[in-house]
């Protein structure tokens, strides 16, 4: 089995993953957002096409 992220051969220590390096890139790209999945939902498509306005600060 290789590493979806380099190809290498993969350790079982890290499966799927070929190291602890490649794992962490992975979630990271699963933190900032880069796995999304688009949604089917037509009011999910309205709101997306619309401008949203910014939320008013709030004091700390």
């Amino acid at each position: 089995m290789s590493c979806p992220i380099c190809g290498e051969y993969t350790q079982q220590a890290f499966r799927p993953f070929c190291s602890k390096r490649c794992a962490d890139i992975d979630l990271a790209k699963w933190l900032n957002g880069s796995y999304a999945v688009r949604s089917q939902r037509e009011e999910d498509a309205e709101s997306t096409s619309e401008p949203t306005e910014s939320p008013t600060p709030r004091p700390h």
